[in-house]
């Protein structure tokens, strides 16, 4: 088996240096901050126009969201315009959310990470500007198109096909400019977090240019199409938004606590079962269906398989973590981070479980597939999106969050909207389950006994938003103040009496520094 790379160990912060004189130890401290400041103006520019830009799509999917969400228990509630109706609000905040926010938050993370990691100034930074305006533009057009009625149907792929046509593009670019940041690289060696983004960047515009062809070239119809559809929809968290957000975990939990990830060998492990069962299991979305039984269980077994990536995964950060959980008390960065890294493994144990046709038989086609889809792509991306976002930006504007009490409320009204989202929907749905296998119970029944938990997803969605607000005026307000040019005299932005202190112990807390 190949040893494990000298030197420190996947993002780990670098091991101890040999006893050196004092003042060679301070030269070697200071270039290596000068080399982090320069390659994080190298990619200011691009990195914070996909965050900004990101951000707006969050509030804007939030809106929508919550239309979507009050119109299921008050359908009446903005009747009078086609375009707010049910079938049009919720796919266009569904491509906002994925399109709009996770993937222009996410693409911005990946290029700073990957640029920090490889030791090089990021390249082609103007055509990233571009792309990220031209991107955009391609989501607002598609939302509109869906919002006007010219939605294509499929889900997760909503937009038209000039539309997608355009993201693909894009993609390309996005990949080329990755693939020349990494082959760069004046790292000895490749770290875990590499991994993981660099699969994100091949395995995404391949599927998304892939479904585009076989679904809107007419490659596919009926049943295929179905098959198709789903292979590519559930791929979107598996292949695009979870090696991004592993990337973050791998490289911000053992950044911030300041010791080596636990485990290569379980990184390697990891890593690989993941690429090879995920891309499998999305056909257990379609159990019960008209597609040959062989697929069927293809998706099952390879649920099941997603059991080994996903524990290792779990082992591996908690036992990072231990003898560091007090550090959840003053970190934002860790708070989030780990909340979106137990949520990666509470979504991936459920989802195997849900695979099994036991299982299937009461979840399919209930409220509990929706609370199962917002635990992967918000409870764990997005979460860690947020706490990577915290960590990354000041970084890049050289200034300080401007409140930690305000911080706070954005991670417990986002944590406890998603607690209520889920447990809300994921009992709802059980209960709607039950009730449709009941031949004897019509419909109607049905509809009245899920009414209390729609009411639970508005009121998670209403504590969703405002956490998002809260965020997006932190951004901004940090926005202003570098464009203002205001310094902070305080140190890093921490919860607790770390921030107040100052001095030595501030900086030692910030696990990481510049």
């Amino acid at each position: 088996m190949r040893q494990p790379p000298p030197g420190p160990w996947p993002d780990a912060p670098a091991a101890e240096a040999p006893p050196l004189e004092e003042a060679d130890r301070s030269e070697e401290r200071f270039l290596e901050l000068r080399t982090r400041a320069a390659i994080d103006r190298s990619a200011r520019g691009p990195v914070l126009l996909f965050f900004v830009t990101g951000v707006l799509w969050l509030l804007a999917g939030s809106l929508l969201a919550l239309i979507a969400s009050i119109k299921l228990h008050t359908p009446g509630f903005l009747d009078d315009a086609a375009w707010l109706t049910f079938g049009r609000v919720r796919p266009a905040h569904l491509n906002t959310m994925i399109y709009g926010w996770a993937s222009m938050a996410g693409i911005g993370l990946l290029f700073w990470l990957q640029a920090r990691l490889s030791r090089v100034n990021l390249p082609l930074k103007r055509l990233l500007v571009v792309a990220c305006l031209v991107w955009n533009l391609a989501v607002l057009a598609g939302t509109l198109a869906i919002l006007f009625g010219e939605s294509t149907s499929v889900e997760w792929l909503e937009f038209p096909p000039e539309v997608g046509w355009v993201l693909s593009g894009l993609f390309l670019i996005i990949f080329a400019a990755s693939v020349l940041t990494f082959l760069r690289r004046k790292a000895g060696h490749v770290y875990v977090s590499q991994w993981y983004i660099f699969a994100a960047v091949f395995w995404f515009p391949f599927l998304y240019v892939a479904a585009h062809i076989v679904i809107h070239g007419q490659f596919a119809s009926g049943i295929a199409l179905g098959t198709a559809n789903w292979w590519f929809a559930h791929n979107v968290l598996g292949l695009w938004f979870t090696p991004i957000g592993l990337a973050a975990a791998y490289y911000f939990i053992p950044k911030v606590i300041g010791r080596p990830i636990h485990s290569y060998y379980l990184s390697i492990l990891g890593f690989w079962t993941l690429a090879i069962f995920y891309n499998w299991a999305g056909t257990h979305h379609l159990i019960g269906g008209p597609i040959p039984i062989w697929m069927q269980s293809v998706g099952v077994v390879a649920s099941v398989m997603m059991f080994i990536p996903v524990i290792t995964v779990a082992i591996n950060h908690h036992m990072t973590m231990v003898g560091h959980f007090s550090k959840l008390r003053w970190s934002p960065t860790l708070r989030f981070i780990v909340f979106g890294a137990m949520s990666y493994t509470l979504v991936s144990v459920q989802g195997s479980l849900t695979a099994l046709r036991t299982v299937q038989e009461t979840t399919h086609f209930t409220h509990y597939t929706i609370a199962h889809a917002h635990l992967g792509v918000y409870a764990f991306a997005t979460m860690i999106l947020f706490g990577s976002m915290y960590y990354v930006m000041p970084r890049l504007t050289g200034q300080e969050w401007s409140s930690s009490a305000l911080i706070k409320v954005h991670f417990w009204t986002t944590a406890i909207g998603m607690v209520i989202y889920f447990v809300g929907l994921s009992i709802g749905g059980v209960i709607q389950g039950r009730m449709m296998l009941d031949p004897e119970t019509a419909f109607g029944e049905v509809v009245v006994a899920t009414l209390p938990w729609l009411w639970s997803r508005s009121t998670a969605g209403i504590l969703l938003t405002i956490g998002h607000i809260v965020f997006a005026y932190l951004v901004f307000r940090m926005l202003y103040d570098w464009l203002r040019q205001v310094r902070s005299e305080e140190g890093p932005t921490l919860f607790g009496a770390l921030r107040r202190s100052g001095g030595a112990e501030s900086s030692a807390a910030s696990a990481g520094g510049q």
